[in-house]
């Protein structure tokens, strides 16, 4: 038992909404365009591949950022890894093995996704998935560390994943809602700056150029406000581009958004962070879900 504690701390099974929501949408989105109904052995499927992704990610991370989570003393649930081997709980080997046989899984599951759809397309994209997260925390791209970790976040989950949602349902390349994309890209990169909010103290020890250890958290902060505008101000093209129109339900993430601002100041290491994080990551899912709430009752 106390083993599969460690790993279901080392899973950080919370943060599966990031991966889950983005290739749902991108599903339903191909299921509303092409007028087809939504295969669901190909949702099975595709989520599948969204599990794995989402612990090969997290197992990857944690492995690779050990040394700075070792000096982050203002960790939280949103931030500073999973912190099982920091703690000892597990070794940097066995994560290390258990990130390789989840790449492998979501690779294997996209070969046969692929096969049965006649979609090749899934195969290079798992590979960018694998890609991104390898530029992102390994040597010698290692984007984290050089202040383009945040991007890289961005293009994976409101990019990468929906695309392999729609196509993976028999979307038409040619009819894939770009507005859609373009109009989450600033939620999702304000809610990676937001999730390195906790952390800027270690970051800023390990020279990891992360935009809160760049220019400060309250800065930060006001970054992630202007970000959650752009998309709000890009939504009525973005919903559009799915067949559906903005109402007032958008006020749920631009009051989410306001609220990372009022809570100030928030230092890391107070309850305020926490607050503040959660504002942002509320802001964001609420922009995911606003469109997949709305395609699915259609």
């Amino acid at each position: 038992m106390t083993a599969l504690r460690a790993w279901l701390q080392a899973s950080r099974l919370p943060s599966q909404s990031y991966i889950a929501l983005p290739l749902l949408l991108g599903q339903l989105a191909a299921v509303r365009l092409s007028g087809q109904p939504l295969d669901v052995g190909v949702l099975v499927g595709v989520q599948l591949f969204g599990v794995l992704d989402q612990l090969f990610i997290v197992y990857a991370n944690d492995q690779a950022d050990q040394e700075t989570d070792r000096r982050n003393r203002t960790a939280t649930l949103f931030s500073g890894g999973s912190r099982v081997l920091v703690e000892g709980r597990l070794s940097s080997r066995a994560l290390g093995i258990a990130a390789l046989c989840c790449a492998g899984g979501l690779l294997a599951v996209s070969v046969a996704l692929a096969v049965t759809r006649g979609a090749p397309m899934l195969v290079l994209l798992a590979l960018l998935a694998v890609a991104l997260l390898w530029a992102y925390s390994y040597p010698p791209v290692r984007l984290s560390y050089r202040g383009g970790g945040e991007l890289l976040q961005m293009v994976g989950v409101s990019g990468v994943l929906p695309l392999y949602g729609y196509v993976a349902q028999g979307g038409d390349l040619g009819g894939f809602p770009w507005w859609l994309v373009a109009c989450l890209l600033p939620t999702h990169l304000g809610c990676a700056i937001a999730t390195a909010l906790p952390d800027e103290p270690s970051d800023r020890e390990s020279r990891k150029l992360t935009l809160p250890a760049r220019v400060g958290g309250e800065r930060a902060a006001w970054v992630i406000v202007a970000l959650n505008v752009l998309t709000l101000a890009l939504a009525p093209l973005g919903l559009r581009a799915v067949g559906l129109r903005a109402d007032a339900w958008l006020l749920l993430p631009a009051l989410a958004a306001v609220g990372v601002v009022l809570v100030r100041p928030a230092p890391p290491g107070s309850r305020r962070i926490l607050v503040r994080v959660a504002a942002a990551i509320t802001a964001t899912v609420a922009m995911v879900c606003l469109p997949l709430l709305g395609l699915a009752v259609r």
